[in-house]
């Protein structure tokens, strides 16, 4: 029982995680209906950021910290400034191109910047677990999941309740219309890609907190795609819901049905979630429906 309770608490932190990284790519789906597949490279290049600041430079984590997440949101606002500030008005499927192109230039700009080598990373948060009886829980998962909670809520208030971000959902929806009722799209578009940027370095620091840092960790992007898809790309209180079911159940298939097979099942097993999502109901949990007059 005491195993069962430990893989259960731990996949649902992961979970999280995983929703926190899904967060980066649904801010960036609702403000300008774009499928961002570079959201793993941007976990890295935040990851490298907050390496350089604490680690190359050698300052507190109170003063790098901040400057790395200063730095990350400049990198977001540089992305949309070059790329897409350019593609307002362009189909979709121009700008989900010119992400596939933004995923490799970032990869080989992490390499040109940082090297192919492996760095260790800072240590953000204690390593010492924190111990509950018999049941053991990362801190940085602990404090990730905690954060994540709060963000999640926090950007759903802000969609929902704020005009900046009824705006910004408004330019989701067709930017000839909204720049006709007078709202920015070029700046709600640099806006979504400052907040990826921040959620991505924010991931980063939870993932990666006292373990290596190398480009292999743009796999935490993939392995958070079912849980935006599970939740739907326009519900980001959803996700947090989506994060706990996908982070649960690779973590029971981990642990009892990889031990039979042999092999990495939980590895794959979110990836037949997303699947059948996509199957079963491609909207997802909490997404929205579009309905269209003929």
């Amino acid at each position: 029982m005491i195993d069962f309770l430990n893989y259960l608490i731990n996949g649902a932190l992961v979970g999280l995680l995983y929703a926190l990284v899904a967060m980066g790519f649904i801010v960036i789906y609702r403000a300008s209906k774009v499928f961002n597949f570079a959201q793993g490279e941007l976990v890295v290049f935040g990851g490298f950021i907050v390496w350089w600041m604490v680690l190359a430079m050698g300052m507190p984590l109170a003063v790098g910290l901040p400057l790395a997440f200063v730095a990350a949101a400049l990198f977001g606002l540089l992305i949309e400034r070059i790329f897409f500030s350019r593609l307002v008005g362009e189909s979709v499927f121009a700008m989900v191109m010119v992400t596939i192109g933004l995923l490799i230039l970032i990869r080989g700009l992490v390499l040109v910047l940082f090297g192919a080598q492996v760095r260790p990373f800072p240590i953000i948060f204690p390593l010492k677990p924190v111990i509950f009886g018999d049941i053991l829980i990362p801190r940085s998962l602990l404090f990730g999941a905690i954060l994540t909670i709060i963000v999640g809520l926090g950007l759903s208030w802000f969609f929902n309740r704020t005009r900046p971000g009824l705006r910004m959902t408004a330019v989701a929806e067709d930017h000839q219309v909204a720049m006709s009722l007078g709202i920015s799209v070029k700046r709600s578009i640099a806006f979504a890609w400052i907040l990826g940027a921040l959620l991505s370095t924010l991931g980063a620091i939870i993932y990666l907190s006292g373990k290596s840092l190398s480009f292999l960790a743009s796999d935490i992007g993939l392995a958070a795609l079912p849980v935006a898809l599970l939740a739907g790309f326009e519900s980001i209180a959803g996700v947090l819901l989506a994060g706990l079911i996908v982070g649960i159940i690779q973590g029971l298939v981990t642990a009892y049905v990889d031990p039979a097979v042999g092999g990495a099942v939980g590895t794959v097993f979110p990836f037949v979630i997303m699947l059948f999502i996509l199957f079963v109901r491609p909207t997802g949990m909490f997404g929205w429906k579009t309905i269209e007059r003929v």
